[in-house]
């Protein structure tokens, strides 16, 4: 079984030059709620993946995923429910992790964070400078809630 472990932060700097690569998503789900079904492009590849329950509060959970065609994801985003997601996916290296920084667009524009995958709930990792607040397991920030809840929509007192 494969596990995910990873966790969010708000982004409250400038990242874009120390990036090594970015890319442009689009992703929808088929399913949501405890278990997700998503469907994901990525420039010229596709995926279709499958996330179970967090058991620690959004820290970690089951991941299945698998490379699809391009064609096949394009067939698959017309049963997504809700509104599409898309956003620019920044890579950025620091000090032996690889933060992924995802700006949104669309209904979510505004919103930037950043995510780290880890090998252990407890690896320790360095923080970069533009790293704001941890927002793991905070359901508002989960791709899937945003496409049914988007950031625009949000109250003052949400984006804080």
């Amino acid at each position: 079984m494969a596990e995910e472990i990873e966790r969010k932060f708000l982004v409250v700097g400038e990242y874009k030059e120390l990036a090594h690569s970015v890319s442009h998503l689009v992703q929808g789900y088929i399913a949501s709620g405890r278990r997700t079904v998503r469907v994901r492009t990525s420039d010229e590849r596709a995926w279709l993946t499958i996330k179970g329950p967090s058991l620690d509060g959004g820290l970690s959970r089951f991941e299945w995923e698998k490379e699809i065609e391009p064609r096949e994801a394009m067939e698959l985003l017309q049963l997504a429910e809700g509104s599409l997601i898309e956003k620019h996916r920044y890579h950025v290296d620091f000090e032996g992790h690889t933060f992924e920084v995802d700006e949104f667009e669309g209904d979510n524009h505004g919103l930037t964070i950043a995510e780290v995958e880890l090998c252990s709930v407890d690896e320790e990792f360095a923080r970069p400078a533009w790293l704001g607040r941890e927002v793991t397991g905070i359901r508002r920030y989960y791709n899937s809630h945003l496409r049914a809840h988007p950031y625009k929509a949000w109250s003052e007192e949400e984006r804080e």
